[in-house]
């Protein structure tokens, strides 16, 4: 394969180098194409060399200034919702929201994950992609980290990628079975219980909030089909976490489904101190206000329009 092509993570590359590459061209403010002359390579290897430097977390770029996020829209969304935190992310027309939200995440996080913590997560692409740019950190600072849920494949593509080598818990159980009876079994198995309750004492908890649309994460994992969901529609469903859904009052539905699922509730989730929610779009504007209305996370991780957005639905509702 050419050096060129393909995606390119901090562990396919010598980090000297990398280093080197990231203090030209922050500290010495050398462009991409002088650093590729110096460095006898071309310009777009050194791109994505930067690129695979921030998604690692081995390149932090620190903005030192109060208005580094939406402060006004920041406060708003606090004070509507009772949050204990809001971080708004500046808008990005025709940019995919999940990787911008997982890079604001991972930032997030990176500033308050001492030594020694531990990091429960739940599914999705905005996690995935916050993992991804978590790893070297958490190796740095022997950062653990629990899933929320069952699935195992759900959670290794954003490990390897990362490079995660900290301690590592995955409970050892498919995220969705076929017999309620099968899940709840499992759900008491002591293996499973115990990393559980470990995910809900863990120092933050990582979630994401879907919508209810056929191209939503819940339908292109294969856990609900596109047939299902307008029958969720009608029950009342506006969004999920941990494939668990609620109503636009954020109050979970009496689901079957919700029986065949393997992870931490919603109920118990609601408890939790430190919950953050990563979620952006129009599309889900809906499913995220009723997930704080629920009280599903005390921290909200998100984008500019989704933030204008949350605040015209509760105009509409006062």
């Amino acid at each position: 394969m050419s050096a060129d092509a393909g995606d390119w993570s901090y562990a396919d590359t010598d980090e000297e180098l990398l280093t080197r590459i990231a203090w030209y061209y922050y500290n010495d403010g050398l462009t991409q194409s002088d650093i590729g002359e110096k460095l006898g390579m071309s310009r777009i290897k050194v791109s994505r060399l930067l690129e695979s430097g921030r998604r690692s977390g081995i390149i932090q770029v620190r903005i030192n200034s109060r208005y580094q996020g939406c402060l006004s829209l920041e406060r708003e969304v606090k004070e509507r919702y009772g949050l204990q935190e809001a971080y708004v992310v500046p808008k990005l027309p025709e940019n995919n929201p999940s990787d911008r939200l997982g890079q604001a995440a991972a930032q997030f996080l990176m500033q308050r994950l001492e030594p020694g913590d531990l990091l429960a997560v739940g599914w999705g692409e905005t996690v995935s992609n916050t993992m991804q740019r978590l790893g070297h950190v958490a190796n740095e600072r022997s950062i653990g980290l629990v899933s929320l849920t069952g699935g195992v494949g759900t959670y290794v593509d954003g490990m390897r990628t990362a490079n995660w080598g900290s301690s590592v818990h995955l409970v050892p159980a498919p995220l969705v079975v076929r017999d309620p009876a099968v899940a709840s079994t499992l759900s008491h198995e002591p293996a499973v219980a115990n990393l559980l309750d470990m995910a809900l004492n863990a120092s933050y908890q990582l979630v994401g909030i879907g919508e209810i649309s056929p191209s939503s994460t819940v339908v292109r994992s294969g856990y609900v089909t596109p047939d299902e969901i307008e029958p969720l529609r009608r029950k009342g469903a506006v969004g999920d976490i941990l494939c668990q859904f609620f109503n636009d009052q954020g109050e979970v539905l009496d689901l079957p489904f919700h029986d065949r699922v393997i992870g931490v509730k919603l109920a118990g989730l609601s408890r939790a101190e430190k919950v953050v929610a990563a979620a952006g779009g129009l599309h889900k504007v809906q499913a995220i206000h009723a997930a704080l209305k629920g009280r599903f996370a005390g921290i909200l991780i998100t984008d500019e329009t989704t933030a204008e957005g949350l605040m015209k639905i509760q105009e509409r509702a006062a």
